[in-house]
C-alpha cells in the first residue's frame, strides 16, 4: 500500500509540474538585449493600504523588473516613497546583479509636489533616460496628499505627471520607451469625469466593492493614457505600451495559519505567477525589438492583446488626457 501511495504521490507531483510549466507559468521575455550605458526608472509602490496590488513593494514585480534590467547592465533608478524599503531592495539588487548602478530616489506618486521634485532632481543629476516603467499601483481607501482618491492619484495621475515632466529627456535619448503596468481589470473600468473633477473621486463610496471598482477605473485610465500618449508621440523616437502582468502570488498567506498556508499554497502557486514571472510582460514591452509599430497597444503574457471597448475609445482617451492636464497643471 505504501508503495502505491508513493507512486500516486509521485504521479501527482509530476502532473502538477507539467501543468504549471505548460499552462500557468506564463510566457518569458525572450529579449537578450544588453543595456550598458542606458538608464531606466522603475516606480515602486510601498503605500500601505487595506488592499493592494502586486505591482509595487520591495518584494513585488517592481523589484523583479529592476533586477532584470540591472543584470543587463542598466543604471536603474528605484523611485519609491518608502526610503528604507527601497534602499533594502536596491541593496539586494546590487548584490544579486553585481551592478552597483542601482540607486534609490524618493518619489511619492500620491503627491504632485513630490512628483515635480523628483523630476527636477532627476533631470538635474541624470543625463539619460531610456526606459520609464510606470509600475507602482495601489488599491485601497483614503486620499492622496492632493485630495484625489488613492487609486486615481497614485495609479494614474502621478504617473501621468511624471511621464510628462520626463518626456523631453526621453525624446532626447530616443529610441526610448514608456511602459505602464495596467491590469486585465481595466475591462470593468469606467470614467465618471463630472465626479472626478468635482470631488476628485473615481467612485462615490469607500466600501471594499467601491475600492475595487476604483482600482478597475484607474487601470482603464492606464490603458487610455498609453493610447493617447502614443497618438501624441507618433513620429517621434518614443514608444509606449500598457500591459497586464498576470495574477501575482502575494504575501497575503502570511496572515493565515500554518495548515491554511499548506492547504492554499499549492493552488496559489499553480494559478498565479511569482514576481519574476509577473515581470516578464513588462520586460517584453521595455526590451523586445520589433514592437515599435505597436506603440499605444496593450500586452499580456508577452503578446499583443485586445483591450476592452472603452480602452479603444480615442475620444475617451483624449478627454482623460485633457482632464488630467487640468488636474496637474500640465500644459
Amino acid at each position: 500500500m505504501s508503495a502505491l501511495l508513493c507512486l500516486a504521490a509521485g504521479a501527482l507531483c509530476c502532473f502538477y509540474v507539467i501543468v504549471y510549466y505548460s499552462v500557468f507559468r506564463g510566457a518569458r521575455c525572450s529579449s537578450a538585449v544588453k543595456l550598458k550605458g542606458k538608464t531606466a526608472i522603475v516606480t515602486v509602490s510601498c503605500t500601505v493600504c487595506e488592499w493592494h496590488s502586486c505591482t509595487g513593494s520591495n518584494t513585488g514585480i517592481g523589484k523583479a523588473t529592476a533586477l532584470d534590467l540591472a543584470k543587463r547592465g542598466a543604471r536603474v533608478i528605484l523611485a519609491c516613497r518608502n526610503k528604507d524599503k527601497a534602499e533594502a531592495a536596491a541593496f539586494d539588487i546590487r548584490r544579486e546583479s553585481g551592478n552597483h548602478q542601482v540607486v534609490f530616489m524618493q518619489l511619492d506618486l500620491g503627491s504632485l509636489k513630490s512628483v515635480c521634485s523628483f523630476a527636477k532632481i532627476f533631470l538635474k543629476t541624470e543625463p539619460r533616460l531610456d526606459i520609464l516603467i510606470n509600475n507602482a499601483g495601489v488599491m485601497g481607501p483614503g486620499r492622496t496628499v492632493d485630495g484625489f482618491c488613492m487609486a486615481f492619484g497614485v495609479n494614474h495621475l502621478g504617473h501621468f505627471l511624471l511621464t510628462n515632466l520626463l518626456l523631453e529627456r526621453l525624446q532626447q535619448c530616443g529610441p526610448s520607451r514608456v511602459v505602464t503596468v495596467a491590469a486585465l481589470l481595466h475591462r470593468f473600468g469606467s470614467a465618471d469625469f463630472p465626479l472626478l473633477t468635482t470631488k476628485k473621486l473615481l467612485v462615490s463610496g469607500q466600501s471594499t466593492w467601491h475600492n475595487l471598482q476604483a482600482y478597475c477605473n484607474s487601470k482603464l485610465c492606464n490603458v487610455l493614457f498609453t493610447r493617447e500618449l502614443a497618438n501624441r508621440l507618433e513620429g517621434t523616437s518614443v514608444t509606449c505600451y500598457s500591459l497586464h502582468p498576470g495574477v501575482i502570488t502575494t504575501e497575503l498567506c502570511r496572515s493565515l495559519s500554518l495548515w491554511q498556508q499548506l492547504l492554499l499554497m499549492p493552488f496559489a502557486k499553480l494559478f498565479s505567477l511569482d514576481p519574476e514571472g509577473g515581470s516578464q510582460t513588462t520586460l517584453h514591452c521595455a526590451l523586445q525589438d520589433g514592437i515599435e509599430p505597436l506603440s499605444g497597444r496593450y500586452f499580456s503574457n508577452c503578446a499583443l492583446q485586445q483591450v476592452g471597448a472603452k480602452g479603444r475609445d480615442d475620444a475617451l482617451a483624449k478627454k482623460l488626457w485633457e482632464v488630467s492636464e487640468r488636474l496637474t497643471s500640465v500644459s
